[in-house]
């Protein structure tokens, strides 16, 4: 891959062994030429255990950072842990959906041939900005637009799909664009509506320090593009919900 330095050849899972969790990883990811950034899910890479490796590493890692942030970790009570807190929020809480699968979601046939808009949301949701790693705040609305072919999924299983693609450093238009796809690849419904409106503390915490302004974007996908009286339905019923 861009940007990686050649990647040298174990013969043996014992060799690999040795390495560190994340370059055991990194190595069946390269090996595999599976791109892994910040927003990419890596847990098909992963094996048992290698979690709990990963927070041993990254723990050791924080800790370090504190230290050249000249911090008396040792002295100072409130500090004392801070870097396997850190390690244990990153990995199981705030970046959770880049380790684990996508949850389990039962799908139910489209029996009656339900064709009407249907509208989830708003959706809680949060997420980081892959640039400072400062949270973004926000609300998700989907809108779905079913055909006799599609399947059907559990009201709350949108709000676990969503929190599995938001829980992952990005950006927001690009979350926005992942679960499209994902939510259009599993439902196949005719037309796809997606609104997302947040907060980013990237701008309310550094750098112009606005705490006014919030982001929206949308996506709009098979006959919501197509269809001008659609889309305007499913915004009209959107904006009484705001």
């Amino acid at each position: 891959m861009r940007g990686e330095q050649p990647t040298p050849i174990f013969r043996t899972e014992e060799d690999l062994s040795r390495l560190a969790a994340s370059e055991r990883i990194r190595y069946r990811l390269i090996g595999a030429q599976c791109r892994y950034h910040a927003n990419d899910n890596i847990s098909a890479f992963i094996e048992d255990g290698e979690i709990d490796e990963l927070r041993g590493e990254v723990e050791a890692k924080m800790q370090e950072v504190l230290r050249a942030l000249v911090i008396d970790t040792e002295s100072d009570h409130n500090t004392n842990e801070t870097a396997k807190r850190v390690a244990k929020m990153f990995l199981t809480e705030v970046f959770r959906g880049r380790y684990v699968p996508m949850p389990a979601v039962t799908e139910f046939p489209n029996a009656e041939r339900l064709n009407e808009l249907m509208i989830v949301g708003p959706i809680k949701v949060r997420s980081a900005c892959s640039h400072h790693l400062c949270p973004i705040m926000g609300r998700v609305w989907i809108g779905i637009m079913p055909n006799e072919h599609s399947n059907l999924i559990g009201l709350s299983k949108y709000s676990r799909i969503c929190d599995w693609i938001m829980s992952r450093p990005q950006i927001q238009e690009e979350a926005v664009t992942m679960l499209a796809n994902e939510l259009q690849g599993r439902v196949k419904p005719d037309g796809l509506a997606i609104v997302m409106e947040a907060d980013h503390f990237c701008m309310h915490w550094r750098g112009v320090k606005d705490d006014q302004s919030m982001m929206t974007n949308s996506m709009m996908r098979g006959a919501f593009l197509k269809d001008a009286n659609l889309r305007r339905e499913f915004l009209s019923l959107l904006s009484k919900k705001v």
